[in-house]
């Protein structure tokens, strides 16, 4: 078995698979299809620290990280294709729509009106492709 091999049946690779599918489902499972053809191993970190190191953490529950993830990545205002991501993922482990449009907009205060407004524009995006797909 060759060291990739070793790597994608690791403790650490599975429970990050696992974890990246509970929480971002066929989304995220994109996300690492799309870096298969140009940065695997990226692919593999993405699995192995976020998902598996991090979120698979019991101190917080999945609810209360995506409301983090989504604050940082409004904050940061250059990151709408991840945040779109994980607007979905926040709805996907309990948060409601609601509660996605209050973080955002608290981000105003620490971020700024713009990185608010596209966060918004973002959450609008998410929530239509979700109202046409049912």
């Amino acid at each position: 078995m060759d060291q990739n091999t070793n790597a994608l049946t690791s403790e650490r690779y599975q429970r990050g698979w696992k974890k990246l599918r509970e929480i971002d489902g066929e989304a995220g499972e994109k996300v690492i299809a799309s870096l298969a053809d140009i940065a695997p191993d990226f692919a593999r970190y993405v699995i192995e620290f976020p998902f598996g190191d991090i979120y698979s953490r019991p101190q917080l529950d999945l609810k209360s990280r995506e409301i983090a993830v989504v604050a940082a990545l409004t904050a940061l205002g250059n990151a709408t294709p991840q945040l779109k991501v994980h607007i979905q993922a926040a709805l996907n482990v309990g948060c409601t729509r609601e509660e996605v449009i209050e973080v955002i907009m608290q981000m105003a205060v620490y971020a700024g009106f713009p990185a608010a407004l596209n966060g918004l524009f973002a959450a609008k995006e998410v929530f239509a492709a979700l109202d046409t797909a049912d």
